[in-house]
């Protein structure tokens, strides 16, 4: 493994990571609430799509600020990554699109269009629909830059638009993050309702969800050795990070079976962070493999000086907006649930 000086190109790049970290323990909650809508079901169904509609509410626009950023450095400061990727990677990229566009309008619809019931079903399914498309989209992209195949010319379209993420790796990266997503907003649901019915649809939901996580990974992990070899071979270095993520899920599984649900929700957190930087180091120098690296693929060193000093500024006022708005609303939310 390289040695990690803290560079420009460095410092952007952990710059992405950890707002890829925050998209994913933030905004991947919200899409796993989105797959419990989908399968919302029984006496208490209605329930379940309120605790999943009150929690989600406050913040799942501002999620995306993070997920903005990533791109924005993508373009700016790795433009042959960022070409590599749009190029061949251009129909999840839309499909991913597509699913935060109609994810956000239909939940929006759904709240303040009519209450009828064939109009509140219809506004329903699409959010429900295209939350479960968009973690599949991300899951397929993260793997599709890691296996080593993207392919950017080839003789005809199915090469260079479809060859390169449509393979069992990516497809299985993929279903993963979707599993991963499911439980971690399972999680967090059981600790965002007082009503202990619903508490407990959601505490089996994340037991189920955890069973089908770990086969998903053991899959990931088996497929990675033919189909991903260049990480499979690098993936030693983060072995470390994988124990902790082994650590984490147990904690969080513990805390479930004994319902310490806000004990498990940070655990559950801190799972999905470490799965993502578990694979940030399997993946680092690379940002494409197998050519684009975090420094061949870098602009030139005025760029990257601006882009740290405007992320710099930018700190100073997003990280305080952002807890002030959980504050102000989870604050709200608890106060009248107490009522």
């Amino acid at each position: 493994m390289p040695i990690l000086e803290f560079t420009p190109e460095i410092i952007l790049g952990l710059a992405m990571i950890m707002a890829l970290t925050f998209y994913a323990v933030m905004a991947g909650a919200d899409y796993g609430g989105g797959v419990w809508d989908l399968l919302a079901f029984g006496p208490r169904a209605a329930k379940q799509r309120e605790t999943i509609a009150n929690a989600i509410g406050p913040i799942w626009e501002a999620n995306h600020v993070w997920l903005i950023l990533v791109v924005v450095i993508l373009f700016s400061c790795f433009p042959p990554a960022f070409a590599a990727v749009s190029i061949a990677l251009h129909i999840p990229l839309t499909l991913l699109l597509f699913g935060i566009v109609l994810r956000g309008s239909a939940f929006t619809f759904r709240t303040y269009d009519s209450r009828k019931d064939e109009v509140q079903r219809l506004w329903g399914r699409v959010f429900a629909i295209s939350s479960t498309l968009t973690p599949v989209m991300l899951g397929i992209i993260i793997g599709a830059i890691s296996n080593g195949d993207l392919r950017t010319t080839g003789p005809n379209f199915y090469d260079v638009y479809i060859s390169s993420w449509w393979q069992p790796f990516p497809i299985a990266v993929g279903l993963f993050a979707l599993t991963l997503f499911a439980y971690l907003a399972a999680v967090y649901l059981t600790s965002d309702t007082e009503d202990q019915e619903v508490q407990n649809d959601f505490r089996i939901r994340a037991l189920l969800s955890a069973g089908a996580c770990a086969v998903m990974a053991a899959i990931v992990f088996f497929l990675s050795r033919t189909e991903a070899p260049g990480i499979w071979a690098d993936i030693s270095r983060a072995i470390p990070l994988h124990v902790t993520t082994f650590v984490l899920a147990n904690c969080s599984l513990i805390c479930l079976i004994r319902r310490k649900f806000l004990f498990a929700r940070y655990f559950a957190a801190g799972q999905v962070a470490m799965v993502l930087w578990g694979w940030a180091i399997g993946q680092y120098p690379y940002l494409v493999r197998p050519e684009i690296t975090i420094v061949s693929g870098a602009a030139n060193r005025v760029t990257l000086h601006f882009v740290i000093g405007a992320l710099v500024i930018g700190a100073l006022l997003l990280f305080p907006s952002f807890y002030y708005l959980l504050r102000i609303f989870k604050t709200r939310e608890q106060t009248v649930s107490q009522k």
